[in-house]
C-alpha cells in the first residue's frame, strides 16, 4: 500500500523513538544523557549484559554495536513484534494519534480476512480448552498430570485443550457462533469431505495452540493418545495464517526470556519445550513438525546469536543435527552461530528432566558444542583412515563441505580447526625416505613450491574480472545468450551480484531491451559491472554494435576462465595438506597445474598482443575455438 506523502515523515515526528524503545529495555542510566537524547541500553535483539545498543532520539536512530541492529522507530516495531510494514505504521500512528489512510481495498480485504481467521482460532482455542476441563477430557487431564506431570496451571499457562472424539463438536460450536463454513475451513479446523460434509480436522488429540510472534493463535497442534493412530503429532494445514515453515512453537514467549539473558534452546516438539519452559529453561523453541528451514534458523538468530539445538540422543535426534549443520554451513555470518547438546541415551528434554532434574538438563546445556566439532564427528566417527586413499577421501569432502561457507572470515577459521583436528586424528607424519632418500623436507614445502604457487596472481579475483567481462558482453550482445546459454549456466560465479546478473540474462525474452530490463531490477549491480576498468576497455563493450567480434571474446574468456579454474583446483587440491607434507611429487604436481594454464593461455593469445592485430588470423583461430566449443569442459 502506498501512503500519502509526508506521512511518514509527520509519524517519525510524533513519536519519540526512546519512548518506543523505552518499552521493551531498560536504559543504562550511567552511560544515557536523558538531556541530550542520548540512550543505552542491552540490546533487545541479541543476548548481552552489556549496554551496547544506542538511540539517538534527536536523529531518530538506533544502532547495536554488538549485533550491528540499526533503523528507525518503524523497522524497530518490525523486528521487535515481527510484524509487516504496514502493521508497525498501524501500530505507531495509534500511539501517535494519527489514522491511517484508507488502504487499498484489495489489501483491507486481505487484512480483514487474517483478522477474521485469527478470531476463528482464538474461538477454537477456547473451545478445545473448556473440553478439556469437561469429562471427555478426563483421559487427556489424566496423561498431562500423571505422564508429563503438568499442573493445572501449567495447563493453563499454555491453552492445552482437548478435541472431543467427534466428527462435529467444532464446527457445530462455530456454526453457532456464526462462523462462515469457508472461514472454518480457510482456518485449517475443518476439512471438506470428497462429498461437501465438513467434518472436525482435530478429534481425540490434546491440542496445542502455536502463536506467531504477536502472540496471536495462528494454528494447533494434537497429540493423539490412541498408540494405534497413525500420526502420533498433527499440525494444522498451512493457510493464509500459518506457514510452518517459518513459525516457531512459544517464539514469542522464547523471544521475552531471551532478551532477559536466559539461552535460547532449540527443542524437538511441543512437549519438549513445555517442559524445558516449566523447569525454568523459558527460551526454549522448537520447530513445527518438519525439518528446520532456512527461514527458522533466521529467526532464531533475531532471538540469539548462538542459541543452542538440543536434540534427542537417538539415532533420529543425530540425523536431524547432521540436517541443520548442512543447512546452516552457507548462513553462518561473524557472530551468529550453533551450538549443540546431545542428550544422553537417547533420552529427549521432558524425559531427562524427569528422571535427573533440570541440574542435569543444565549440565547438558553447558556442554554444548560448536558445529565444527560435530561436522568433524560425522565425517570421522567410526571409521577408518588407514590408508592414503580414505584420508585423501576424508580431505575432499571436508572441502565440499568448507566451499559451502560463504563468510571468508568464518571459513578461515573453520579450515584451521578442521587441520589441527585432522593433525590429531592422524598424528605427526615423519618424512617418507625410501632407500634413505629423503622426500619431504622437515621443514614443510620446499621453496619451489612456494614460490609457484605465488606465481599464481591474484587466482579468484581475476577470474571475478573475466567473469565480469563475459556478463557485460552478453547484456549489450543479447543476440549471443542462446549460443553460450549452456556455458553460462555451468559457470560457478564468485564476483559481487554475479549470479543475480546471470539469472537477469537467462530470463532474457528477447522482446525487451535487456540492459534497460537490468537498469530497472539491478541498477547498482549493473553500475558496478560496468564501472570496472577490465569491462569498460574490453572490446566488446567498447563497439557494442560488434556481434561478430563479441562472438570471438566471448569465445576466449571462457576458455582462459575454464583454463584458469582448472589450474587453481588442481593447486588448491594438491596444497591441500601442504604444511609438513610437501614433497618433490606436490611440486611436479603444481607446476604442471602452473604449466597447463600458461600453455591454454598461449594457445588462445598466440601472436595477438591486441585484439586489433591481424584481426583475420585471429577471427580464423576464435572461430576455431567456438567451433570445438572449448569453453565445455571436457570428460578427462
Amino acid at each position: 500500500m502506498s501512503l500519502p506523502n509526508g506521512f511518514l515523515d509527520e509519524l517519525r515526528t510524533r513519536v519519540t523513538l526512546s519512548s518506543v524503545v523505552g518499552k521493551k529495555v531498560t536504559w543504562d542510566m550511567r552511560k544515557s544523557n536523558l538531556a541530550k537524547g542520548d540512550f543505552w541500553a542491552p540490546c533487545p535483539f541479541h543476548q548481552e549484559k552489556s549496554a551496547s545498543f544506542h538511540v539517538d532520539d534527536r536523529k531518530g536512530f538506533y544502532y547495536c554495536f554488538g549485533c550491528h541492529a540499526k533503523g528507525d522507530a518503524l523497522s524497530f516495531v518490525k523486528e521487535v513484534e515481527n510484524l509487516s510494514f504496514m502493521e508497525a505504521v498501524e501500530v505507531l500512528a495509534r500511539e501517535a494519534g494519527m489514522t491511517v489512510p484508507a488502504r487499498d481495498p484489495k489489501a483491507a480485504e486481505r487484512a480483514d480476512r487474517r483478522s477474521e481467521l485469527a478470531q476463528v482460532m482464538e474461538e477454537a482455542v477456547k473451545f478445545y480448552r473448556l473440553q478439556l476441563k469437561t469429562a471427555a477430557g478426563a483421559e487427556a487431564r489424566r496423561y498431562l498430570a500423571d505422564k508429563r506431570r503438568l499442573t493445572e496451571a501449567a495447563w493453563d499457562r499454555w491453552d492445552i485443550g482437548w478435541a472431543p472424539d467427534g466428527f462435529h463438536a467444532l464446527r457445530d460450536m462455530l456454526a453457532a457462533k456464526g462462523v462462515d463454513p469457508d472461514l472454518m475451513v480457510a482456518s485449517g479446523l475443518v476439512a471438506k469431505s470428497d462429498n461437501g460434509q465438513l467434518y472436525d480436522r482435530f478429534r481425540a488429540r490434546i491440542i496445542f495452540p502455536i502463536r506467531d510472534g504477536r502472540g496471536r493463535a495462528i494454528s494447533l497442534g494434537g497429540r493423539s493418545l490412541d498408540p494405534n493412530a497413525q500420526a502420533k503429532y498433527l499440525n494444522g494445514p498451512e493457510t493464509e495464517l500459518f506457514d510452518k515453515g517459518r513459525n516457531l512453537f512459544n517464539q514469542p514467549r522464547a523471544r521475552e526470556a531471551a532478551g532477559k539473558g536466559k539461552p535460547l534452546i532449540m527443542a524437538e516438539g511441543y512437549m519438549d519445550v513445555i517442559a524445558l519452559s516449566e523447569a525454568g529453561f523459558t527460551a526454549a523453541v522448537a520447530p513445527l513438525g518438519t525439518a528446520v528451514t532456512e527461514d527458522q534458523l533466521r529467526l532464531i538468530w533475531r532471538i540469539s546469536d548462538e542459541p543452542i539445538v538440543a536434540l534427542d540422543g537417538d539415532t533420529a535426534g543425530l540425523r536431524a543435527a547432521q540436517r541443520v549443520i548442512d543447512l546452516a554451513l552457507p548462513l553462518l555470518e561473524a557472530g551468529k552461530g550453533l551450538r549443540f547438546a546431545i542428550l544422553p541415551g537417547g533420552m529427549d528434554p521432558d524425559d531427562l528432566l524427569k528422571a535427573q532434574g533440570p541440574s542435569a538438563m543444565q549440565a547438558v546445556l553447558d556442554g554444548a558444542r560448536p558445529m565444527v566439532q560435530l561436522l568433524w564427528q560425522r565425517e570421522t566417527e567410526g571409521r577408518s583412515f588407514d590408508s592414503p586413499e580414505r584420508k585423501a577421501a576424508l580431505d575432499k569432502t571436508l572441502r565440499t563441505h568448507l566451499a559451502r561457507i560463504v563468510d571468508p572470515s568464518i571459513k578461515a577459521h573453520y579450515i584451521e580447526e578442521m587441520k589441527r583436528l585432522r593433525e590429531a586424528l592422524f598424528g605427526t607424519r615423519r618424512p617418507f625416505q625410501p632407500g634413505g632418500r629423503r622426500f619431504a623436507p622437515p621443514g614443510g614445502a620446499l621453496a619451489s613450491t612456494r614460490s609457484s604457487l605465488l606465481a599464481q596472481g591474484s587466482g579468484p579475483v581475476d577470474e571475478a574480472l573475466r567473469e565480469a567481462v563475459i556478463l557485460a558482453t552478453l547484456i549489450l550482445h543479447p543476440a549471443l545468450i542462446q549460443r553460450f546459454e549452456a556455458a553460462l549456466e555451468r559457470l560457478d560465479l564468485i564476483g559481487p551480484d554475479h549470479d543475480s546478473l546471470r539469472h537477469l540474462i537467462l530470463s532474457h525474452d528477447g522482446k525487451e531491451d535487456l540492459a534497460a530490463r537490468i537498469r530497472v531490477a539491478a541498477p547498482a549491480a549493473l553500475d558496478a559491472l560496468m564501472s570496472r576498468p577490465h569491462v569498460a576497455i574490453a572490446p566488446p563493450v567498447r563497439n557494442a554494435g560488434d556481434d561478430a567480434l563479441a562472438m570471438l571474446c566471448l569465445a576466449e574468456e571462457l576458455a582462459k576462465l575454464d583454463a584458469r579454474r582448472g589450474a587453481r583446483r588442481e593447486i588448491e587440491e594438491a596444497v591441500e595438506d601442504m604444511e609438513g607434507l610437501a614433497d618433490e611429487g606436490l611440486t611436479w604436481r603444481l607446476s604442471q597445474a602452473a604449466a597447463a594454464r600458461h600453455r591454454s593461455e598461449r594457445t588462445v593469445n598466440n601472436d595477438t598482443k591486441d585484439l586489433g592485430e591481424d584481426r583475420a588470423a585471429l577471427s580464423k583461430h576464435l572461430q576455431a575455438l567456438i567451433d570445438s566449443q572449448v569453453w565445455v569442459k571436457k570428460n578427462r
